[in-house]
């Protein structure tokens, strides 16, 4: 390839970088824009204004929503870490055909359609077991159902990277297996405990689907609140709901700017204890 064609390639691959990133980012950058604006609607500008973030904030439908949506993210969060951790290790110790079984099983939450999720927890829970919506069991059930399998994928890696000649000499040194556990293999998949709790938020303050199927008729997600709200609710609160998106963006963009910068931190403390470690060898 000459020096033309390499340039135009570089331009090409150059352009098709810059549209994938204006068509993930343009329209948030745009809703983020039109937030700090009096304007009623996307189009017109009617100057600078933070009455949409006066009202997001002061507004208790809001608030009260919010609150709610984080409490339930956070609970359905734990409980499916906790069942996501235990299932990835008593799938990685069991047998090779029980741990495939486990395994292939643990996909089909993960590929399934949401709505038949939630449909289906609606009809177990709320039908055949006549559990009402409004204890919020359906809810947090079909949260936890969809956050669980992906934090089994989170930490299955992390299992596997993981010595396994430690956990035994542990047990073999006298340890129980409750203590090994505790003491040998949680420490050391810490990370992917953490990586799929975060997912597990993500996953829950994201869900629809599920949220309409099971949530009490008095409890609204921000998912669910947002839909609702473009079939009639008052101007300025879906133009407060712009306020709202911004704040979310933002909040994510700072804990994946932290979490880059203690990776790389801890990679460089890592390097530079192994430069230490062969120096002194040397």
């Amino acid at each position: 390839m000459n020096k033309k064609n390499k340039t135009a390639a570089d331009a090409a691959r150059v352009l098709f970088l810059v549209l994938v990133l204006a068509f993930l980012y343009l329209p948030i950058l745009l809703l983020a824009f039109y937030s700090f604006t009096g304007s009623t609607h996307i189009g017109a500008v009617r100057g600078f204004s933070l009455q949409n973030y006066v009202t997001l904030f002061t507004t208790s439908e809001l608030t009260d929503m919010i609150l709610g949506t984080i409490l339930l993210a956070l609970g359905s969060a734990f409980i499916a870490t906790i069942l996501g951790t235990m299932g990835a290790i008593g799938a990685f110790y069991s047998r090779r055909g029980v741990n495939a079984f486990i395994t292939s099983l643990n996909q089909v939450p993960v590929v399934n359609a949401d709505v038949v999720t939630g449909f289906s927890t609606c009809i177990l829970l709320v039908v055949v077991l006549h559990i009402s919506k409004d204890s919020y069991i359906p809810l947090v059930a079909g949260h936890v159902t969809l956050c669980a399998p992906f934090v089994f994928l989170s930490v299955m890696p992390r299992i596997k990277q993981m010595d396994p000649s430690i956990y035994e000499a542990a047990l073999d040194l006298g340890a129980t297996p409750f203590i090994a556990l505790r003491d040998i293999v949680i420490p050391q998949i810490v990370p992917g405990i953490i990586s799929g709790f975060a997912l597990a938020v993500t996953l829950s303050l994201d869900d629809y689907f599920i949220a309409t199927y099971t949530k009490p008729a008095t409890f609204d997600t921000i998912s669910t609140y947002v839909v609702n709200a473009t079939k009639g609710a008052q101007t300025s609160i879906k133009t407060a709901l712009w306020a709202l998106s911004t704040v979310i963006f933002v909040i994510v963009v700072l804990i994946v700017l932290g979490m880059n910068i203690r990776s790389m931190r801890a990679e460089k403390a890592r390097l530079e204890n192994s430069v230490r470690r062969g120096g002194a060898n040397v």
